[in-house]
């Protein structure tokens, strides 16, 4: 959705980033945890038409230290539902 096309209904009715107060304030509403002492500001990106919402993390540097500190997900082929 970043490039204004949503992925489920193919509406270019999107809505992006803005300075929000909260998005990294005391509280971290728009925000995620990367390690007891750190947050990672989110970019939400919202489809007005079908109500997707896709969040990127904002700042790039986040990116490493959450590869440092979050555990990976690997996707198995043979896993069972």
């Amino acid at each position: 959705m970043k490039q204004g096309k949503c992925p489920k209904c193919g509406s270019t009715n999107i809505y992006g980033p803005a300075d929000l107060p909260l998005k990294s304030g005391p509280f971290g509403s728009n925000s995620i945890p990367v390690s007891l002492t750190a947050m990672a500001a989110l970019d939400n990106y919202v489809c007005v038409d079908c109500g997707l919402v896709e969040s990127y993390v904002a700042d790039d540097r986040m990116l490493k230290k959450i590869a440092e500190k979050w555990k990976a997900v690997n996707a198995s082929v043979d896993e069972e539902d």
